[in-house]
C-alpha cells in the first residue's frame, strides 16, 4: 500500500478538480476551500498522491482544537485532570476518492493522521474526528473512537490509545 501512495502536504501541483470521494460537501470543501483553509493556518492538509499517476487519491485535515472536559464519555473523563477542555487535534475532513474504495486508503490515511498528531511537537491528549454522516462515524467508531456524550458525530479516541493502532 505505502509504495503505492506517497502521502505529503497540500500543494498547488496536486489536481482536485476532478476529486470525488461520493460526498458533495467533501468534494466541495476539497476541491474549493481547503486551500483558504491552509493558508489562513485553520488547518493543515495532508493528500494521497497515487505515485505512479501523481493523482489525488485521498486527504484529510488536521487542527488544533479542544473540547469541554464535560462533554467527554464519563469512563474516559474520570482519568483526566480537573481542566475545563482536553487538548487535541481535529481531523475535520477525510476524504478517499470513490475509484480507490476497498483498497484499504482511508484507513492509511486515518494512521497517517495519528502518526503526525502522535509525533508533533505540541502536546495533545486526544484526537478528534468530526463524521460527516452515520457511515463516516461507524469508520472511526470501528478504530475505537468514542462519540462525545452530546456530539454523537464527534469522536474522541486519546492519542496514547491511537498510537495502538499503528503497525509496529
Amino acid at each position: 500500500m505505502s509504495a503505492r501512495f506517497a502521502i505529503e502536504p497540500l500543494a498547488k501541483a496536486h489536481k482536485r478538480d476532478d476529486f470525488t470521494c461520493g460526498n458533495d460537501r467533501i468534494d466541495s470543501y476539497f476541491r474549493e476551500t481547503v486551500s483558504q483553509d491552509v493558508k489562513r493556518k485553520y488547518a493543515t492538509c495532508f493528500v494521497a498522491r497515487e505515485i505512479a499517476t501523481d493523482r489525488v487519491a485521498g486527504f484529510y485535515t488536521l487542527s488544533s482544537s479542544n473540547v469541554p472536559l464535560t462533554e467527554v464519555p464519563e469512563p474516559l473523563a474520570k482519568k483526566l485532570p480537573r481542566y475545563p477542555t482536553v487538548p487535541a487535534v481535529l481531523i475535520g475532513w477525510l476524504g478517499r476518492h470513490s475509484d480507490y474504495a476497498g483498497q484499504g486508503l482511508g484507513e492509511a490515511l486515518l494512521f497517517d493522521a495519528i502518526k503526525t498528531v502522535a509525533t508533533a511537537p505540541i502536546g495533545a491528549h486526544a484526537i478528534f474526528a468530526d463524521a460527516i454522516d452515520d457511515q463516516a462515524a461507524a469508520f472511526y467508531v470501528a478504530f475505537g473512537f468514542a462519540p462525545l456524550v452530546r456530539q454523537p458525530r464527534t469522536l474522541y479516541l486519546p492519542v496514547a490509545t491511537a498510537l495502538r493502532l499503528l503497525p509496529p
